[in-house]
């Protein structure tokens, strides 16, 4: 399958509301974020480095069957893939790997770009299989599981990783944390921490406006020691 990979910014939009509707389809309305976020986050970091964010959108015939969003978390030296979706007629045709490969390399540039020889790691998170309500809910979620770890994707297990709270939701939402190393190196438990930390800031912070003092409660919920404070950044250590 021909694709061609192009990239949503704030300055170039044109395959934005068509990405949007897609984005829909493939996501429950209880896990999608309003669409104001993808702009929130085009506007606030866009491709300017260190801290960038890309939106990747795959093209068959001019018309988008496929798309992947990213932060790169300079702090930590790491990719978080936030979002990876594939028109439903065009599943299980390789388009999920192609995607994860294309962010994963605009992802590793940046941290280049950033001052380091490569990116130390990718980290994701997905649905925990005891979250699933249905029989179609448990299939889907190890057809994900299996998906990821084809793709390199470990469950990190030292950690019981929650989610903020999204749409307006007050209880955190157990997960499971999928990271895949690029370098050599072991990751350590405070790297992951650190990490977790960035994605915190950058992603839930910046981006989606949650309260510093419900993300300090979701911190200490995982037993990670740092708080955020009022004056936290982004750039890089």
């Amino acid at each position: 399958m021909t694709i061609k990979w192009e990239e949503i910014t704030k300055d170039s939009r044109i395959h934005l509301e068509e990405v949007l509707k897609l984005y829909d389809e493939a996501f429950p309305i209880d896990i999608r974020e309003p669409h104001h976020i993808f702009d929130k986050a085009l506007e606030s970091f866009g491709q300017n480095p260190p801290n960038t964010f890309r939106f990747l959108v795959g093209l068959k015939n001019g018309r988008p069957v496929s798309f992947t969003t990213g932060h790169y978390l300079a702090k930590a030296n790491c990719g978080f893939i936030v979002y990876l979706g594939t028109d439903h007629h065009e599943r299980s045709k390789g388009l999920g790997s192609q995607a994860l490969r294309v962010i994963e390399e605009y992802l590793n540039r940046d941290a280049v770009l950033a001052g380091n020889d490569s990116i130390k790691a990718f980290v994701l998170e997905t649905e925990k299989l005891e979250a699933a309500e249905t029989e179609a809910e448990r299939e889907a979620c190890l057809k994900r599981d299996h998906f990821y770890k084809m793709n390199g994707y470990q469950i990190y297990k030292d950690i019981d990783y929650v989610q903020p709270p999204l749409n307006g939701g007050n209880e955190i939402i157990p997960l499971k944390l999928l990271i895949k190393k690029r370098q050599q190196s072991e990751i350590t438990a405070a790297e992951v921490q650190k990490l977790i930390y960035a994605m915190y800031v950058q992603k839930y912070l910046l981006v989606n406006n949650i309260s510093i003092k419900e993300l300090n409660g979701c911190l200490k919920a995982m037993s990670i020691p740092a708080a955020i404070k009022t004056d936290s950044t982004i750039g890089k250590c």
